[in-house]
């Protein structure tokens, strides 16, 4: 009995020897082709954003307490959705208008992060930058106009191929019921004051001042949907605080409630403004001329699913960017950046109308941002003109 434990501990050892440099090496392997796709897609800069979602932007002062309930209320052309916190008898939408205002957040949202009086120390440059048209084999010309940057393994003849073929939907712009669902995870993201080539690094470029964050953007876009008869949900909740790290899941469930009450909805956007930096602190401020004003160069992203990431319908939800991108590209040349088609995920699974657009950066003033929320609305309207 002895001997035959001896030698069944002598199997063993064998045996590890050579599983383990052999998983060493499918490891490495791994980690080495996660690695290559990611120096492929360095960029001269860096995005806010293109960081793990579980990494936090900011650090918020612990002195500064929340109530999570105390968010502000969703908005509906036509129609208003309140937080799903509030008391039963108030969930009931209740019927407007066509055009509806913006929902405004109670005053004890909006002194939460409040926007500076005054931003006028010179701590930093602000660089204006127009990002053009890309050559090389990462880069995809669509054929109606616009760029794709494809940071996988999937073929590019694979996703030309893709971005020709028809959306899984149709928008009933005659509909009473929301076709296009308007949200912000990171709810509280900011801009400059005006237009300028200094920061104040006292800002964090966040507010919970819904007339200078990333919802007055959503709200620009919201009124050309509006103006084209296009019936939609903007969710103005604050999601990422104050909890930043928990922004995606809280967007996820909000999501989702619209959702369920609102199975009409096709298209979810979500709106993020980016944050462009270079390693010596000088801010980059994407920007272009569109009828002879400066507005904020924005960039969609479609996520791709390398099999772990449960979003089966991911090249659907290319197609709309696709469309979308040469929309743009078509109605205000240059305002786009390419679409960054890459392994992220964006809760980009709920539909196959999923799309993340970043306006601008934190370089950028918000009348650049505002104005370019006004075009996008413009060209998502357009693109359901039929």
């Amino acid at each position: 009995m002895e001997l035959k434990r001896t030698c069944l501990c002598a199997a063993t050892i064998v045996a590890l020897c050579f599983t383990i440099p052999l998983g060493m090496q499918i490891y490495t392997a791994h980690s080495k082709k996660i690695n290559d796709i990611a120096a492929v897609c360095a960029d001269l800069t860096v995005g806010e954003y293109r960081i793990p979602e579980t990494t936090p932007e900011v650090t918020e002062p612990p002195s500064v307490q929340t109530n999570p309930a105390e968010k502000s209320v969703s908005t509906v052309s036509r129609k208003t959705l309140w937080d799903i916190d509030m008391a039963p008898e108030e969930t009931q939408p209740v019927i407007h208008s066509k055009q509806l205002p913006s929902a405004k957040p109670s005053q004890e949202i909006l002194d939460k992060i409040k926007y500076p009086e005054s931003l006028e120390n010179h701590d930093g440059v602000i660089q204006e930058y127009t990002y053009p048209h890309y050559s090389g084999t990462q880069y995809i010309d669509l054929k109606a106009g616009g760029q794709v940057r494809n940071c996988t393994d999937v073929p590019n003849a694979t996703l030309i191929a893709e971005s020709t073929k028809e959306l899984p939907f149709k928008l009933d712009k005659n509909s009473e019921q929301p076709q296009v669902l308007i949200y912000h995870t990171h709810t509280t993201e900011s801009f400059e004051p005006y237009e300028r080539d200094f920061y104040d690094s006292s800002f964090a470029s966040k507010t919970t001042d819904m007339t200078k964050n990333i919802v007055s953007v959503g709200d620009n876009i919201c009124k050309q949907l509006d103006k084209a008869g296009i019936a939609y949900v903007h969710d103005t909740l604050v999601h990422d605080y104050p909890s930043y790290n928990e922004a995606y899941a809280s967007s996820r469930k909000t999501v989702q409630e619209i959702l369920k009450q609102y199975p009409s909805i096709k298209i979810c956007l979500d709106i993020h403004r980016d944050g462009i930096q270079r390693a010596d602190g000088t801010r980059i401020s994407p920007v272009t001329q569109i009828g002879g004003k400066k507005a904020a160069q924005i960039m969609i992203i479609s996520g791709c699913d390398d099999g772990t990431m449960g979003m089966p319908d991911y090249l659907q939800n290319f197609r709309l960017a696709s469309r979308l991108q040469s929309q743009i590209e078509s109605d205000w040349k240059g305002l786009t950046r390419p679409v960054l088609f890459d392994y992220r995920h964006y809760n980009q699974d709920l539909t196959t109308g999923s799309l993340l657009i970043e306006v601008g950066s934190h370089g950028n003033s918000i009348e650049q941002a505002q104005y370019s929320g006004e075009l996008i609305g413009q060209s998502i309207a357009k693109l359901f003109d039929t």
